[in-house]
């Protein structure tokens, strides 16, 4: 085991488990991964958690100093990325139209601007850090070793993706609808080919709630459109969707801030968007979606399903204010608790943040389509065949994930309207974009399953600073 990059002394150890892995069943490839597990968190940029990296594509730097900044239009500086130690972050909005600005046609200088405009409109709120603070720039700060020492040993010791890309460049919901179904759009009936694609308000959930009219707060979007369940189902490959059960870890009308909304998983919301989507209730698969504590079951009884989601509540989700350290101890849990189960020998987890969070990164997104990309975000890869301590630069989006489960259980059967059974009119095949980066380059499959890697829930501080 190489040397830790950062000092814990003896505050901080990780553990290899002394145990043997149990390998996959014979099988070759790719087919030795019979469990594709997806963690979704919330609301952060790859600078903004590994842009001091090594070896990554990071934050542009001479001699530790940043070479690049943003313009602050009210103190008229130019503001520098720094390291921020915070537990609880501010970050900005993060709606399309947000993006757009934040990006400014590739000089990625509007992300300050950005948050500005947004406290304006939200400091009524009392849960909004910036509120207290009056400081906007925190959209600047990045973290390290020093507060996601777990993330960073995950990234160490298994494989960091510093190209991945939120599918789509806008907010939560959408980039949760390309994680399940590689489009967003909004249908005018339970006829898939009524439906046309939307980046701003897939369902009009927005418009809804807008109208300020109590009858129209719970809207019920019917998203008729074809998803990766429909190709699941139809061959026999199990899926599940956990839910945290808490509240909401953003605001179902794409702002900034609201007033915390209850999560459970019979209520169909943003993040828990299945229930809405016709093929998951015409094949009778509503009884995939699932509490969390279902997921701790599944994977201490060696019984996870060949693909499953898994997506936090508001107080584990890091988006903010949602503290970084209670999100790392939640997926710490979560991947401890694979690791320490039957499956880990024939198991992938895939670990990303679903949108930028209106935090600064200094990669412009490469266009796929009209939908995106989006801005970067941090991706990792954690499994028994996963390379060890390899940076994947390939170009890749939540896309990917369908695309190596498809590769896996399915074939290579894609979502595609001309082959799938169930013709819809999205604008194209996402998992078959050229510009799409292969899963696949992240594992090695003829070496011996890597032995697991446990690791404290709750990590100390550093006693030192990464070198």
């Amino acid at each position: 085991m190489r040397t830790l990059p950062y000092a814990f002394s003896a505050l901080f150890s990780l553990t290899m488990a002394n145990i043997a892995v149990r390998p996959a069943p014979a099988s070759d490839g790719i087919h030795k991964i019979q469990h594709v597990v997806i963690i979704m968190q919330e609301n952060r940029s790859f600078d903004s958690y590994f842009g001091t990296f090594p070896g990554a594509d990071g934050i542009p730097m001479v001699n530790g100093e940043p070479t690049v900044c943003v313009p602050d239009p009210k103190s008229s500086e130019c503001v520098k990325p720094y390291h921020d130690a915070a537990d609880q972050n501010a970050g900005g909005p993060h709606t399309a139209k947000n993006a757009r600005e934040d990006i400014d046609d590739a000089k990625m200088d509007g992300f300050i601007k950005e948050a500005r405009h947004a406290l304006h409109r939200h400091c009524a709120d009392e849960n909004n850090p910036a509120c207290i603070s009056g400081d906007v720039t925190d959209v600047m700060g990045y973290h390290d070793a020093r507060e996601i020492p777990n993330y960073w040993t995950y990234a160490r010791e298994f494989v960091l993706q510093d190209r991945m890309f939120e599918p789509s460049a806008s907010w939560s919901l959408p980039a949760h609808l390309f994680m399940v179904s590689a489009w967003s759009a909004t249908c005018a009936s339970d006829d898939p080919m009524s439906c046309r694609g939307d980046l701003r308000d897939p369902g009009g959930i927005r418009a809804h709630l807008r109208a300020r009219d109590p009858a129209l707060t719970q809207v019920d979007p019917s998203y008729a459109w074809t998803d990766l369940t429909y190709l699941l189902h139809r061959a026999n490959v199990s899926w599940k969707y956990y839910v945290a059960e808490g509240t909401q870890p953003d605001c179902d009308d794409d702002e900034m801030t609201c007033a915390a909304k209850p999560q459970t998983v019979g209520t169909p919301e943003i993040w828990n968007p299945l229930p809405w989507f016709e093929t998951v209730r015409q094949n009778g698969q509503l009884g995939n979606i699932q509490t969390l504590d279902h997921f701790y079951e599944d994977a201490k009884k060696g019984t996870l399903p060949a693909v499953a989601w898994v997506v936090p509540n508001g107080e584990v989700s890091e988006h903010p204010p949602a503290l970084v350290s209670a999100g790392q101890a939640y997926v710490t849990g979560l991947i401890t608790a694979i690791m320490e189960g039957p499956n880990w020998g024939s198991t992938t987890i895939f670990l990303a943040w679903d949108d930028w969070g209106g935090f600064y990164d200094h990669v412009v997104p490469p266009s796929v389509d009209k939908n995106g990309y989006g801005l970067r975000v941090p991706g990792l890869v954690i499994s028994p065949y996963a390379k060890r301590g390899y940076i994947d630069h390939q170009t890749l989006s939540f896309d990917a994930y369908l695309k190596f489960i498809e590769d896996d259980f399915l074939a290579g059967q894609r979502i595609d309207p001309a082959s799938d059974g169930r013709p819809d009119p999205r604008p194209d095949v996402r998992e078959d974009a050229s510009i799409l980066g292969d899963l696949t380059a992240d594992f090695d499959f003829d070496q011996q399953p890597r032995p697991p890697l446990i690791l404290p829930s709750i990590p100390p501080v550093a006693l030192s600073p990464p070198r």
